[in-house]
């Protein structure tokens, strides 16, 4: 995984960002095959082809789109200078795209925090637009060091260690939402949300910021976002064949159940938590409750009586008032 991640960081600095982004469709692909071979199960033919038809009609589908994508992506790419990567970071377009970026991220946290919205979306969002600014940072990082590697030094701008540290946090807090997601929703659909949301608002980071579409004409962006829905359909096909794991739940705790009160009130629950053990439909062990829940008894006197005295009844209760 991390000679993967050095050779995308380094192939930022070689091709325009718009080509890099829906790339990532072949790793799905991979990940389709090598698991079907990996996992090793015995499957008739026929059960084989109805568990596996949608995985392998999603790989022709995004191995299409990923040709179109190459293709028709754009060829333009500039050096990655200190002075051109600045020119870009104050264009307007950039500042009004960054604008909005920032009050819909502000939004989608309010909801996310505040209101508790867990939808799968809300988070993915989060995550793409903090994986849009991470791939505008890696690239002018990379394109900067591969300049510098190469005898043109751009490690003296200040720009360069902005983008580097914009670079670190926004892969950080992506990682954390990400995370957090992966707690709540199935990787599927974790795979399939996440890629299609992050390749979309990356495509348009960097078409704004690095300007790919400029010069292209119609028919080739057209050609391009064709090939970047039906990998999308690809991808969507292939994580959506996938088994989604059923959670254990071995017992029901009363006191989650709504309206439903416990055996005392105090949040102890009437069956056990799962912990070292289990012991299906035993009780707690309730010997430290403390003794205002022991039942009351009513005290019964007996009384002295010998041979003389009439017959009667040897036990009399107490009577007691309500209040003891």
């Amino acid at each position: 995984m991390l000679l993967g991640e050095l050779g995308v960081f380094a192939s930022y600095a070689f091709a325009p960002l718009s080509l890099i982004v829906p790339l990532s469709a072949v790793s799905v692909i991979a990940s389709a095959i090598i698991g079907i071979i990996f996992i090793k199960e015995k499957w008739k033919p026929k059960d084989f082809l109805r568990r596996y038809i949608l995985s392998f009609v999603g790989c022709g589908l995004a191995i299409m789109g990923t040709y179109l994508l190459v293709t028709f992506a754009p060829n333009s790419h500039e050096k990655m200078t200190g002075e051109n990567i600045t020119r870009h970071l104050v264009s307007w377009p950039f500042l009004l795209y960054m604008l909005v970026e920032i009050i819909l991220f502000c939004l989608l946290l309010y909801f996310y925090k505040e209101k508790n919205t867990n939808n799968v979306v809300v988070i993915l969002l989060l995550v793409a637009l903090l994986g849009s600014m991470t791939v505008v940072t890696v690239k002018a990082v990379a394109g900067m060091l591969v300049l510098s590697i190469q005898g043109n030094l751009q490690l003296d701008y200040p720009i360069f260690y902005v983008m580097f540290v914009c670079m670190v946090a926004t892969a950080v807090y992506q990682a954390a939402f990400l995370s957090q997601a992966s707690q709540i929703y199935d990787s599927s659909l974790i795979a399939s949300v996440g890629y299609i949301l992050s390749t979309t608002v990356a495509i348009t980071a960097g078409a704004i910021f690095y300007l790919d579409f400029v010069g292209e004409d119609v028919l080739h962006i057209c050609m391009f976002a064709l090939g970047c829905l039906i990998a999308f359909l690809g991808v969507f096909l292939i994580t959506r064949n996938r088994k989604k794991a059923i959670p254990f739940e071995p017992y029901i705790s009363m006191d989650a159940m709504p309206g439903m009160q416990n055996m005392h009130d105090k949040g102890m629950t009437v069956q056990p938590d799962l912990k070292a053990s289990f012991s299906y439909g035993a009780l707690e062990n309730n010997d430290n409750i403390s003794e205002i829940y022991t039942p009351a008894t009513l005290p019964v006197m007996q009384e002295e009586h010998s041979s003389r005295s009439t017959p009667g009844v040897p036990y009399r209760v107490l009577e007691h008032s309500k209040k003891e």
